[in-house]
């Protein structure tokens, strides 16, 4: 078996691995990056980018449906058809561009990439299984490192009485449909199974939101849901909350369910999606022999993303929530810097977090349940939607923007909003909180007109009593 040897030795190409080797690549840090399929993980390849591109798909689809019908704007057009396989085709060409230009961005640092599968000897060695071409055999090698950073990140959560098959799916299945069902069944009324959800509903699809919890996105507060609800219900889609799946009906034609009543029933579907969350990959590469320190099944980190183990390094979903990519992204540069000799820590003082329903939910820092539960007296204020000129411009006045800052100083803690395109709001609010502003900095600051990004500045003022526009 040929040997390597190596100073950085990432496993996991994702955000956090491929970042990682892109920064120590600059830094001059040798480097090796095993992945066992294409470089960028479950966020370029079968995550974040393809779900947006059909989020992307299924919106323009709606709006032409809407036009065909009674469009207030004027406009007429005929009854749209959508070609499923020329969506996908579309969404897999973005999806070759991104990762392709990851590989290209590899190459130029000079980071040696090895297509293959990984089992850890110990906390210095490697073997790597490299799948054979074509009329050759399985190649073994071996690479020893100084440095091993682990980067392997999640997988679905399967259900163990209804398991994974040609009916029941995962996310990664539901963003390649070879052609659309009559019915989709979804299981987990988080952001993975919203997101999806209302892609196939825009895109003719019957779907049922099944959560077990009292009310769909648990994770985020009651206010921000609500717009979310209302606009899931007002497209069609059924939403039983407080439900349990007990598995396939046994004709296979939908999914048994029970509700708090007590009482079984059958919600029909040609298809189920589970999208019941996502644990961390920590299994099938040899991680136990270790011996690291774990919280569960994810891997115990500390504020430089250092393991129980010298020079052993684990980033993203491995460590486990909050599951973001971007998060992957920050903690694989800061390692790589860290090795290089700069002195680093991963203390970020905002994690945004968004979900891609419509409309969007976007959020950092505290909400105010959160700052009141950590003992801190705040002050909050939202300035709607409905007052702001752009929202009414493109139709979508549902939702606010909320700021919580500090009674006392006037800090800002967090930030949340709920509409149309909130999305691009995240990176304002994480520079506000992460440069210590106070109400003051953001209300002084000219926003431009007319923007969504006004309601901004607007809820600052209003939370200082000096609101002009409501």
């Amino acid at each position: 078996m040929a040997t390597q040897n190596t100073t950085l030795l990432i496993i996991g190409g994702g955000p956090g691995g491929y970042v990682a080797a892109i920064r120590a690549g600059q830094l001059g840090i040798p480097t090796i990056l095993i992945e066992g399929a294409t470089p960028g993980g479950t966020c370029l390849n079968i995550g974040c980018i393809p779900s947006k591109a059909l989020i992307h798909v299924a919106n323009e689809f709606h709006a032409l449906q809407a036009y065909a019908a009674d469009s207030v704007l004027g406009i007429q057009a005929q009854a749209p058809v959508i070609d499923i396989a020329r969506s996908v085709a579309w969404k897999d060409g973005i999806v070759k561009r991104l990762t392709g230009g990851v590989a290209a961005l590899l190459k130029k640092h000079q980071v040696t990439v090895i297509s293959g599968w990984a089992r850890i000897v110990d906390g210095k060695t490697i073997d790597v299984e490299v799948p054979a071409v074509k009329g050759g055999r399985t190649q073994m090698q071996r690479i020893r490192c100084e440095h091993l950073v682990l980067a392997t990140g999640s997988e679905p959560v399967e259900l163990p009485f209804m398991p994974f098959g040609k009916q029941v799916i995962t996310s990664t299945e539901a963003l390649s449909p070879k052609k659309l069902p009559k019915r989709l069944a979804v299981v987990g009324g988080g952001y993975i199974g919203l997101e999806l959800g209302t892609v196939y509903r825009k895109l003719g699809v019957d779907v049922d939101i099944i959560e077990a919890q009292s009310r769909i996105l648990p994770s985020y507060d009651a206010d921000l849901v609500k717009p979310v609800e209302i606009a899931l219900r007002a497209m069609g889609v059924s939403i039983h909350t407080a439900t349990r799946v007990l598995g396939l009906s046994e004709d296979g034609k939908g999914v048994r369910v029970q509700g708090t009543e007590g009482a079984q029933r059958i919600v029909a579907a040609d298809q189920v999606l589970v999208a019941v969350g996502r644990r961390p990959r920590s299994r099938g590469f040899g991680l136990s022999t270790l011996m690291l320190d774990m919280e569960g099944l994810a891997v115990r980190i500390d504020d430089q993303c250092r393991t129980s183990m010298r020079n052993i390094w684990a980033i993203g979903d491995l460590t486990g929530e909050p599951m973001l990519a971007h998060r992957a992204m920050a903690q694989g540069e800061m390692v790589a810097e860290i090795i290089a000799g700069h002195t680093r820590r991963f203390v970020p003082a905002s994690m945004p977090a968004v979900c891609f329903t419509d409309p969007e939910i976007a959020c950092a820092g505290l909400s105010p349940e959160q700052a009141r539960e950590a003992g801190l007296d705040v002050i909050e204020a939202s300035f709607p939607f409905a007052a702001n000129g752009r929202a009414m411009t493109l139709q979508s006045t549902d939702g606010f923007v909320r700021v919580v800052a500090r009674h006392d100083n006037h800090l800002i803690l967090g930030w949340q909003a709920v509409g149309r395109g909130v999305s691009e709001l995240s990176a304002a609010f994480s520079q506000s909180i992460e440069m210590g502003a106070c109400l003051e900095d953001v209300a002084g600051t000219i926003h431009a007109h007319p923007t969504l990004g006004e309601a901004v500045q607007e809820a600052a003022l209003r939370a200082l009593g000096r609101a002009v526009h409501i």
